[in-house]
């Protein structure tokens, strides 16, 4: 019984372990059966869509602005020369470098004693010529004088003449007192030819002392303004720079001494190229007055100024290309002759034009509109100007209120489904773009403080500006970066 009972156990494990062997058997062929069945079987397309930002053609009426850069000028400057030789004995104390004056301020003042003597030598010899007129003028009416009462003479030997005459013819007389009447008669009128002469001799003294008196007159001008020249004025309002004189040093004539720059007066000039000038004349060709603005950066605070442009160069100079044109400045607070500057014209007004970024007009002046299913379609525009990051564009019609990808790529084209990105949606764009400002500790805003007050190359305007920024709470981090860079070099 035991060995059968035992051996029916094993026919039993030995049937339960085929069964199992089996049922793997028959898994791992389902399972072999199965892959081979996937991999004869392709699995459905899916069409890749890719995100793309989006903008909307808008047609508005665009100023272009044209940008350039420039140099600071002053249209009144002048070069303070001596006009006299000699030692400097009066200084004003406003005569140094930087200093400011104003218009008939005495700047200085050389030796004036021998122009002081020149003059006195003049006035003498003016008293001089004058005596000598007086003296000429009374001779003159004596000359005068002197021909009338020969002339009168002259009359009365006449008649003496007549009466003997008619005597004689009486048969009263003689032939002899005839005579002597004639011969007296001839001795006066003789006399009257030399009153003349004197009268002559008289009157050419009379112009002579004239003459002398006016050119003792010039004389004296001369010595006034030689001893007017020992003074030097302002001629305006305006600003010292390039003085070189001291108080007792020597100068000579027509010697440079300083220069007198009114900074209030500035104008700026930029250079542009021939296409871009060809955008600033009107229908006659003339230059149109468009504003002007000019900014200096200085430690992240910017200096800017308005004005118009005023004329252009006569002639391209030789090397250069394009046109020099010069425009006036209104209130050039800050700037100062030299600054290298930014310089935007505003250019005539442009209507039904559209701008986008330059990123959306690829090389063959087209654009991806945004059409049905979120599909792209390629549409041509007409490209008229490059501003900056931007393109100013005229859309057709049908492409105004559409939108269009902003940023073009390869993977991009005509059909290719996108998911529009829209301005707002994407917050982070947004963060980045305003601008970093960071919150100092007291040491740190000191620092920064102490150097922008020792500063003396920076203008007062921008000092305060940079100044009241770092006054504040939280200060841009480009304005700081730019100072510990400073500071650092």
């Amino acid at each position: 019984m035991r060995f059968l009972r035992r051996s029916l156990t094993g026919v039993f494990l030995l049937a339960v372990t085929l069964a199992i062997l089996a049922f793997a058997g028959q898994t791992v062929v389902s399972a072999i059966q199965a892959r081979m069945g996937e991999e004869n079987r392709r699995p459905p397309a899916r069409e890749r869509e890719f995100s793309a930002n989006v903008v909307t053609v808008e047609a508005q009426t665009v100023t272009p602005v044209l940008s350039t850069f420039g140099d600071i000028r002053a249209r009144r400057t002048l070069l303070v020369r001596s006009r006299a030789a000699g030692r400097v004995v009066e200084l004003a104390e406003a005569f140094e470098d930087g200093a400011t004056v104003s218009q008939g301020d005495l700047l200085f003042r050389v030796d004036p004693s021998d122009a002081q003597a020149a003059l006195d030598t003049a006035r003498t010899g003016l008293a001089l010529a004058e005596a000598e007129l007086r003296d000429a003028r009374r001779a003159l009416e004596l000359s005068r004088d002197d021909l009338a009462a020969a002339e009168a003479q002259v009359a009365l030997r006449e008649a003496s003449r007549d009466r003997q005459k008619q005597v004689f013819d009486g048969g009263f007389g003689s032939a002899a007192l005839v005579e002597e009447t004639e011969l007296a008669l001839a001795s006066s009128r003789q006399s009257v030819v030399s009153r003349n002469q004197a009268l002559a001799s008289a009157e050419a003294r009379v112009e002579q002392a004239e003459t002398q008196l006016e050119q003792q007159r010039i004389t004296l001008r001369e010595a006034e303004r030689q001893l007017a020249d020992t003074f030097h004025y302002a001629a305006f309002d305006g600003t010292l720079t390039g003085v070189t004189v001291v108080e007792g040093g020597i100068v000579t004539a027509n010697e440079q001494v300083a220069q007198l720059i009114d900074v209030d007066d500035l104008e700026v000039s930029f250079r542009i190229s021939t296409q871009q000038y060809t955008r600033l004349l009107d229908e006659r060709g003339s230059l149109i007055l468009a504003p002007v603005s000019v900014t200096l950066d200085v430690y992240g605070a910017a200096l800017e100024a308005r004005g118009k442009i005023t004329r252009e160069s006569a002639s391209v100079a030789e090397g250069q290309t394009g046109r020099l044109v010069y425009a006036t400045l209104d209130a050039p607070r800050g700037l100062l002759p030299g600054d290298f500057v930014t310089v935007r014209v505003e250019e005539p007004a442009m209507a039904d034009v559209s701008i986008l970024p330059a990123t959306a007009v690829d090389a063959a002046q087209t654009v991806l509109a945004l059409g049905s299913e979120n599909r792209l379609e390629e549409v041509e525009v007409s490209l008229l100007r490059r501003q900056g990051d931007d393109v100013i564009l005229r859309a057709p019609a049908a492409l105004i209120g559409r939108e269009v990808v902003a940023e073009r790529s390869p993977l991009l084209g005509a059909g290719i489904k996108v998911r529009p990105v829209r301005s707002g949606e994407d917050a982070a764009s947004q963060a980045a773009a305003e601008p970093e400002m960071l919150e100092l500790t007291p040491e740190r805003k000191a620092a920064l403080i102490a150097f922008v007050q020792s500063n003396k190359r920076m203008p007062n305007e921008a000092k305060q500006r940079v100044l009241a920024e770092l006054s504040k709470d939280r200060v841009p981090a480009q304005m700081v970066e730019r100072l510990e860079r400073r500071m650092g070099g």
